[in-house]
């Protein structure tokens, strides 16, 4: 799940199931097609536009379907969405953080306070948890990239990233949110485009739990993940 110091939310994307990977795609289209209504069409020009692109084709989304949310960004029905952010605990006391893109926030409000209660949780004011997490910019390379780890240090200094972490899976590179875009092109244009890039919220006290709770936690992360409005939950869960 999101909120990791090492990237568990790739692997827990690769593990959907057909009818989940149907709704991951519907929320992909909404932010393609937000991205694109407020900025230029071309994700040259519009670096939300581009992260979203690159985050519907990482997740394997078929490219009419990309092409379709853009162009639907022209339309005069579009739906006119807005972003949010929820915050609350978790089984064990666990620091959440929701973000979601809705049209109606009368009633997704509602939904996700409803979802953390049945949960064993409960959903705070905004500001109730967000100071327990550091806003960051995150990109991912799998080991197959073939760089060794002086090599990648090299390449993440040249493009000004904050910090590189290594691991058996392979490099997780942090950046200031305001530099996210730019390093992200940097670093694409010598080993091309990530296995994963996305803003996140990185817990600053990362919590230890123990199986029950976590089963608990992880059972609160995919019923706010399968509501249609919620895009991305972050937990300070280790």
């Amino acid at each position: 799940m999101s909120g990791h110091s090492k990237w568990h939310n790739i692997q827990h994307k690769k593990g959907l199931a057909d009818a989940a990977r149907s709704g991951l795609f519907t929320k992909l289209a909404r932010e393609i097609t937000m991205a694109a209504k407020l900025g230029d069409k071309n994700p040259d020009n519009n670096p939300r536009l581009r992260l979203a692109i690159l985050q519907a084709r990482k997740n394997s989304m078929p490219n009419d379907n990309i092409k379709r949310a853009i162009e639907k960004a022209s339309g005069s029905n579009t739906e006119s969405y807005v972003a949010v952010r929820y915050e609350g605990y978790g089984p064990g006391a666990v620091p959440i953080i929701v973000e979601a893109l809705t049209d109606n926030p009368r009633r997704t409000v509602p939904e996700v306070r409803n979802i953390f209660a049945k949960n064993g949780g409960n959903m705070g004011e905004e500001g109730s948890v967000v100071f327990m997490f550091t806003r960051v910019g995150q990109i991912f390379y799998p080991a197959s990239v073939g760089k060794t780890e002086d090599e990648m240090m090299e390449i993440v200094m040249d493009a000004d990233a904050e910090n590189l972490e290594t691991s058996d899976e392979g490099f997780i590179i942090t950046t200031k949110p305001d530099d996210f875009m730019n390093v992200q092109k940097k670093i694409a244009d010598v080993l091309g485009e990530p296995e994963n890039a996305e803003l996140t919220w990185v817990p600053n006290m990362p919590m230890d739990l123990d199986e029950e709770t976590w089963g608990k936690v992880e059972r609160l992360v995919d019923a706010l993940d399968a509501n249609d409005d919620v895009q991305k939950v972050f937990t300070a869960a280790a």
